[in-house]
């Protein structure tokens, strides 16, 4: 697959510049990308699997986390589901959480369950 391809097929968008050339590497998900409405502030994204541990305590940890921030939700994706969405986006493993700004940008991006800490600093980028 080249480059661009995965995101293309799987309908993110990758927002152009103002001479219509696209910007490589971003990204911006929104509500028919991430089938839920994203928070005004900042979405705390989470891909997960059925069978994953991690991802049972990331889910605590990123719901507690919104939940003490206004404007911002979590949203969990089972990546076994939106595959599409998975290969465009590059997620190898679950749990991998993307903070996404209030337009639907990433701008962090960690796999495997993070610590409650760095989850708030990196809304701190976000916001």
């Amino acid at each position: 697959m080249k480059a661009g391809e995965g995101v293309a097929e799987a309908g993110v968008r990758v927002p152009g510049r103002a001479d219509g050339a696209a910007r490589p590497g971003v990204v911006e998900l929104g509500e028919a990308e991430l089938g839920a409405v994203p928070g005004e502030r900042a979405s705390l994204v989470q891909f997960s699997s059925a069978f994953c541990q991690p991802c049972r305590a990331t889910r605590r940890i990123l719901a507690e986390v919104a939940s003490m921030v206004e404007g911002v939700v979590h949203i969990e994706i089972d990546a076994e589901e939106r595959l599409d969405l998975v290969r465009a986006l590059g997620i190898e493993k679950t749990p991998t959480v993307l903070v996404l700004d209030s337009a639907g940008r990433v701008v962090r991006r960690a796999a495997g369950m993070p610590r409650k800490v760095d989850v708030i600093a990196a809304l701190g980028a976000a916001v």
